[in-house]
């Protein structure tokens, strides 16, 4: 059978129109924008926008001259700066030499006025006075002595930014409160006489801390500390067992720090500075202090250990 309908008369062809996907496949481009470009190639450049027609190449050549420009005057600026720059640079440093020699000028000079001052009183005094004079000197920290004794070493643990102490250890470096604790056992074991770095200690002197410094008789001292005792050959075997010496070795298990005990021969611990005589006076109106009141120095939280317990647990 054919397609003919029953009138006799030929049905028309069907046309399909396309689909949205083949279509947008085809012409991607709406007609819209061709139009569009289309008329822009046409119509003539216009002058106002000429800039726009730069090519890449000329606007960067244009930016590299303006920034060589620029380094330009800063290193001329620059070089003009210097010689002010080293000209105070060198006043600087040439004050700081004028002031090291005379501080040596004058330290050489107060040791031989303390030769002297030794000499004429060693003519003015007899024997007997002058060897007792030389105990008391011993004894007070105004003299230097020498003889065997212990060195209590302590050094901060290796930098670790990764550590995180724990509240009950602190932290992994040597506080100003460890070396209180050692100094004190340390007399509490007999000791006569005690240098930390070098530097005497008297029954005046203060052990202290200035932000992350330590100082002793305000003196800064920097790690590792070295605390040297001259005492009695019992000296080393009680401080063993005192309190500094067991926080210090569970600090030491717990943050890495050192801490180290050994005997030394021969020991020669230098002469305190003279002290700064200060004379009292009474109030006009004295008011009266407070009975029973604490005058012990404790470090603050921020740097406070806990001793272990007599097990050796908890700190």
């Amino acid at each position: 059978m054919t397609g003919t309908p029953r009138d006799g008369r030929e049905r028309p062809e069907r046309v399909y129109a396309p689909d949205f996907l083949t279509e947008l496949l085809r012409n991607p481009l709406d007609p819209g924008y061709g139009d569009a470009a289309a008329r822009r190639r046409e119509r003539p450049a216009d002058s106002s926008s000429g800039w726009r027609q730069w090519p890449a190449r000329s606007v960067s050549l244009v930016v590299v001259v303006v920034l060589g420009f620029l380094f330009a005057v800063a290193y001329r600026q620059t070089l003009e700066d210097e010689p002010g720059r080293s000209q105070a640079r060198s006043g600087l440093v040439a004050q700081i030499k004028q002031r090291e020699t005379e501080t040596d000028r004058l330290s050489e000079r107060a040791d031989e006025l303390r030769a002297e001052v030794a000499r004429q009183r060693e003519a003015a005094l007899s024997g007997s006075e002058a060897a007792r004079l030389r105990n008391l000197e011993a004894g007070t920290g105004l003299g230097r002595v020498r003889g065997d004794g212990v060195v209590v070493r302590l050094a901060d643990a290796p930098v670790n930014p990764d550590a995180m102490p724990g509240a009950d250890v602190g932290p992994p470096r040597v506080i100003y409160s460890d070396l209180q604790g050692v100094a004190n056992d340390l007399w509490s074991s007999g000791a006569e006489a005690i240098a930390i770095n070098g530097q005497r200690l008297t029954s005046m002197s203060t052990i202290r801390s200035a932000g992350q410094a330590i100082l002793v008789d305000f003196r800064p001292v920097t790690g590792p500390y070295e605390v040297s005792a001259i005492g009695p050959d019992s000296m080393r075997d009680r401080y063993e067992d005192s309190r500094s010496a067991l926080t210090m070795r569970k600090v030491a298990e717990d943050t890495g720090l050192s801490f180290a005990i050994r005997e030394a021969e021969d020991l020669t611990l230098p002469a305190a500075p003279e002290p700064r005589l200060r004379y009292a006076e009474p109030s006009a109106s004295p008011t009266p202090s407070p009975s029973g009141a604490d005058r012990s120095v404790s470090p603050g939280p921020s740097g406070s250990r806990t001793s272990p317990s007599p097990s050796g647990g908890g700190r």
